[in-house]
């Protein structure tokens, strides 16, 4: 007669238990490795840093909130592993980071690719009364004198913040268009100032500012609309052999078509310690899949600018109503570290 073992129903347990383990280290690649997150000092770039965060959670990584790091001192951390990644950087505007940073990290993916512009803009008032269609323009008194606002005798314009990087631009157009004379460079906070010049903007002052987009600017003040980008002289850069890139075709709202920027198209891209991701090719996978639309970073901004500042619940929002899109992702990522 056929007796049954007691051992064997443990046995059959301890076998399941084992056979389950791949699947779960496929679902959580990332249990048990941390990651340290930074996000730009511009706050357009938060949204998307926490899409890609609680993505990463959801891998099983952990990750806490992003540390706040200027430009320099980010491509340092990351080339020395303090910091593992971040994505905002911006190709080219921050190719002048890639000595720091080359020996010890690397870019992969991309947040968008080719949509962040950059440039100045005007209030399509200033432009239709005076005829600006040139930072040139602002060398004439009674352009300068309209966009005098606080009695300097040079037009206001909403600048850089010293770190950032086109900060070093914007700069180097002050000079080579013999603009000092002409022009003051608001540097302080870009929100504050920002919101001081639409608050100007909308008690009938005319304002001239650089933006970039994404950025909740685009929603307050519509290009083609409220405002208008102007052109520069001609295009001179840094590095002119980003030149072409600095004018570009279809810019909705410029006063030309093609529309002389000064500034290239960039990539919004992310910025990896190589050692880290040598380790974790899941991360790689994920980084390479992820793409967000323009159009959902822009609303998200003017949202967190009209005062909805739980970024974190927005983002978590987002991941669910793309997450047909998100879970396509998420298999790539587990599937390249399977």
């Amino acid at each position: 007669m056929f007796r049954l073992d007691k051992s064997l129903p443990l046995l059959a347990a301890a076998l399941l238990a084992t056979s389950a383990l791949p699947a779960i280290a496929q679902d959580s690649p990332g249990a048990g490795t941390a990651i340290t997150m930074a996000q730009p000092t511009w706050d357009t770039g938060w949204f998307h840093t926490e899409i890609y965060r609680q993505l990463l959670q959801e891998l099983g990584y952990d990750v806490a909130p992003a540390i706040t790091l200027d430009n320099p001192p980010f491509y340092q951390s990351v080339a020395m592993g303090d910091v593992t990644m971040w994505v905002d950087g911006w190709f080219p505007l921050h190719s002048t980071y890639e000595p720091i940073f080359s020996s010890g990290a690397e870019i992969v993916g991309a947040v968008a690719k080719g949509g962040a512009l950059e440039g100045y803009l005007i209030d399509k008032a200033a432009a239709d009364e005076f005829g600006i269609t040139s930072l040139e323009d602002f060398k004439r008194d009674e352009v300068k004198a309209a966009f005098d606002r606080n009695g300097d005798g040079k037009a206001d314009m909403v600048a850089c913040p010293p770190g950032w990087g086109c900060e070093i631009n914007i700069e180097h157009h002050m000079d080579a268009y013999e603009l000092r004379d002409h022009i003051n460079t608001i540097k302080a906070g870009y929100s504050a100032s920002m919101a001081d010049a639409l608050a100007a903007y909308k008690g009938g002052e005319h304002i001239l500012y650089y933006t970039w987009t994404p950025n909740w600017t685009a929603n307050q003040l519509v290009p083609g609309k409220d405002v208008v980008w102007i052109e520069v002289p001609e295009v001179d850069l840094p590095d002119m052999s980003l030149a072409d890139a600095a004018t570009l075709e279809g810019v909705e709202g410029c006063i030309n078509d093609p529309c002389k920027l000064g500034f290239p198209a960039n990539d919004i891209v992310p910025v990896v310690n190589s050692e880290f991701l040598a380790d974790n090719p899941a991360v790689g996978a994920l980084l390479n899949e992820v793409a967000i639309p323009l159009e959902d970073i822009f609303a998200q901004n003017s949202a967190m600018n009209d005062g909805d500042t739980d970024i974190e619940a927005q983002a978590a929002a987002w991941i669910e109503e793309n997450r047909a899109a998100v879970d396509g992702w998420l298999d790539a990522a587990r599937a390249a570290a399977s």
